[in-house]
């Protein structure tokens, strides 16, 4: 959380950086005075709009940017990222082709290539950004039915709907994968499900955006060797914790994210812990052969230079180079480090859900879910009378109370099936389907030392809702 008017003096050297720049390629100096820069309205129209817009922009929303919103996975972007994109947007580069945008997609590259090193892929690995994980995992999953055609793709009912929604639009088969009672895929039932030939890749999840539990990959990945079936990784929320040491990953977890580097592709979300704004995605390959599968050809573009140009190993056409730039400057201001830049932040959001979850347990009217494997926290209220309906009936008045009273505190609700919560919570008695539960994403480093208050202002709730 930092105050905006802080960027005033940068924002005013980025301005005059860009007047300078159209300068040079004007025929004579642009004059403030007499140019015409907005454009199809004069100055007082923009003015109105835009204190419209600013009103409805600050009224609406819930304060994302303040630890008091721990719901969804929401929080603001970097300065670094703010300002790099803002720059990029008065020049509205295309990370397409080369000649649309030669620095951005420079850029690209070499903030892709700073992605590989940190999860371990090798040098010649094939990368780029995306508009989001739902692209990233539709480039990953067309891979995968082109690299395997006749077989089906592997998903467990715990990962992301992103995969079952693609896999449709690609008209590819699916088949489920065996899971533990946390939704985690179970290797020694996976071995016999694998042992028919009928699927050739299985997705990963390293960090389900649910419960942010984490797939046993290390121990999913010989397995999967020994069928000659493809493992795709989806780290798009959960990737950037392969850096967090203090406090350290449980011994498993920590297992899964090292074993990142063997990987056959992996998607990993910038715009959720690598602190960028929306949409900022990307998708690795270990193998560069598979930019066969991308071939195609255009007859306006990638003549300006013999250099791969990204939209010959993308399905998108355009894409912003604005976030290009953003991520490249960002991590030239937070390197992605386990001791400094990156490395601390996701650490001090997994602290944060640490402490909270500590706090939970010595509650009588609360009750921890399933320790956190990442930053995402789940708990529940203890009703009168032990039965599904009941909490989600309470876990519903705490939710709307909690954003509505006079210190608010901004939760989600997450549904799961209720034979998963009496497995684990056997004094409680399955009267529905489905249980709903309270959820908490304490994605920003703030919330470390925000913890005490959260849990304050979540006993507010509970005691408001007793009756």
């Amino acid at each position: 959380m930092y105050d905006p008017r802080t960027l005033l003096p940068l924002v005013n050297r980025l301005c005059t950086h860009l007047s300078e720049w159209q300068d040079q390629h004007a025929d004579a100096p642009v004059d403030s005075n007499t140019a015409a820069p907005f454009v199809g309205c004069d100055v007082d129209a923009l003015e109105s709009a835009l204190t419209s817009y600013l009103d409805r922009l600050t009224t609406g929303n819930y304060p994302f940017f303040h630890p008091s919103y721990a719901g969804q996975m929401l929080k603001p972007p970097h300065p670094a990222a703010i300002l790099g994109y803002w720059a990029a947007q008065f020049i509205n580069p295309n990370n397409h082709a080369l000649d649309g945008g030669p620095p951005t997609s420079a850029m690209e590259k070499e903030a892709v290539g700073a992605l590989r090193r940190m999860l371990g892929f090798p040098g010649d690995a094939l990368g780029h950004l995306t508009s989001g994980g739902t692209i990233a995992n539709l480039e990953a999953l067309f891979v995968a039915r082109e690299s395997h055609p006749d077989q089906a793709i592997g998903v467990a009912s715990s990962a992301h709907y992103t995969h079952s929604r693609m896999s449709h639009v690609l008209r590819a088969d699916t088949a489920p994968l065996p899971t533990d009672d946390w939704g985690r895929i179970d290797p020694e039932a996976l071995n016999a499900t694998l042992a028919d030939g009928s699927i050739g890749t299985i997705v990963c999840t390293l960090g389900t955006t649910g419960l942010g539990v984490v797939d046993p990959l290390h121990t999913i990945l010989p397995i999967c060797r020994h069928h000659g079936v493809r493992v795709h990784v989806d780290a798009a929320y959960g990737g950037f914790f392969r850096l967090a040491t203090a406090p350290p990953l449980s011994h498993n977890t920590k297992a899964a994210f090292d074993a990142l580097s063997e990987a056959d592709s992996i998607v990993i979300d910038p715009h959720k812990h690598g602190l960028q704004p929306y949409g900022c995605g990307a998708v690795l390959f270990r193998d560069p052969a598979v930019g066969r599968f991308y071939a195609h050809d255009s007859p306006y573009t990638y003549f300006t230079s013999d250099d791969l140009h990204l939209g010959e190993i993308s399905l998108e056409c355009s894409r912003a180079g604005a976030a290009a730039g953003a991520l490249w400057c960002t991590l030239q201001a937070v390197p992605l480090a386990e001791d400094e830049g990156l490395g601390p932040i996701v650490s001090a959001c997994l602290s944060a859900a640490r402490s909270w979850t500590a706090r939970l347990h010595k509650e009588e009217a609360l009750t921890v879910y399933t320790e956190p494997e990442t930053d995402i926290v789940t708990f529940f209220p203890a009703p009168s009378v032990h039965h599904t309906e009941a909490v989600s009936a309470r876990s519903q008045r705490i939710f709307d109370h909690a954003m509505h009273q006079e210190e608010p505190v901004y939760l989600s609700l997450y549904s799961v099936p209720s034979t998963q919560f009496t497995t684990h919570h056997p004094t409680y008695t399955a009267t529905t389907d489905t249980v709903t539960i309270l959820r908490s994403v304490l994605m920003k480093p703030t919330h470390e030392a925000y913890v005490g208050t959260l849990h304050e202002r979540v006993q507010t709730a509970v005691e408001a809702t007793q009756t």
